[in-house]
């Protein structure tokens, strides 16, 4: 699932913010940071369980949020391309530390180890 999104974000990243247009059921931001920050919940428990199923996980949250796989993935290459993907990283991180206060010193030290990805000027 990691290397599906980072291909996406690579493809989109070469393309215009300008050839998208938005899609029919765009999930809200809110609703994009909700679902991204129950797949971190979902992407740490392989953290600490390698044999779980990331995919199983996947779908059962997609399911708890009454999402279907195409609007999802059609709203976050919208996100994306159009650079609102950020603030909806840093609203799920939010919800994130709201539910456990503790998450902050975890995310704080992946995102120290992560090196983020070359963005575009214009």
């Amino acid at each position: 699932m990691k290397k599906f999104f980072l291909l996406i974000i690579l493809m989109l990243a070469f393309s215009c913010e300008n050839y998208i247009d938005k899609p029919e059921n765009l999930l809200s931001e809110n609703k994009m940071a909700e679902i991204m920050a129950d797949m971190a919940l979902n992407d740490y428990s392989t953290y600490l369980n390698p044999t779980s199923n990331v995919e199983i996980g996947t779908r059962f949250i997609l399911k708890k949020h009454n999402v279907k796989a195409d609007n999802f993935m059609s709203s976050y290459k919208y996100y994306v391309v159009k650079k609102e993907m950020s603030a909806i990283t840093v609203k799920s991180q939010n919800i994130l530390k709201e539910k456990n206060p503790e998450a902050e010193n975890f995310i704080n030290k992946k995102m120290k180890e992560n090196t983020p990805l070359p963005t575009t000027t214009e």
